[in-house]
């Protein structure tokens, strides 16, 4: 297997099980990554993701602009506000569902430890109307 660095300039969008639109980043499907994928996410006013979790792999968030509630834990009984600058860790398997309260968008990086991105999602149906907003 050849080993190359590779630039990556988003040109488009897709959209993950969560809810959002994610700006194409570093993944298995874009330069081959076999540890860990990469991306942009900016979540609109009001949006707000399907409560979920990803089996088997870590998550880390740094925020760039703007903040986003996050409920998380059994239940999604725990909440944090994540502002820009702040990082935030989420566990392998534990629920989440982040949502963007503001009248600005929030923008992130998030990172995780599935190179395949959307595989190790599992959306929780049981816990949507558990948040209100």
């Amino acid at each position: 297997m050849t080993r190359e660095c590779r630039l990556i300039r988003p040109a488009g969008t897709y959209a993950g099980k969560q809810g959002f639109d994610y700006l194409e980043g570093i993944t298995a499907e874009s330069v081959g990554a076999t540890g860990i994928c990469m991306h942009l996410l900016e979540i609109p006013p009001g949006g707000r993701a399907k409560p979920h979790l990803h089996e088997n792999h870590e998550t880390a968030i740094y925020m760039i602009a703007g903040e986003a509630h996050t409920w998380y834990g059994e239940g999604l009984r725990e909440h944090v506000i994540v502002r820009a600058g702040d990082m935030f860790y989420i566990p392998p398997g534990v629920p989440h569902l982040p949502a963007n309260l503001s009248d600005r968008p929030a923008i992130a990086v998030i990172a995780r430890t599935d190179p395949n991105e959307q595989e190790s999602v599992v959306l929780r149906p049981d816990l949507e109307g558990v948040v209100a907003g």
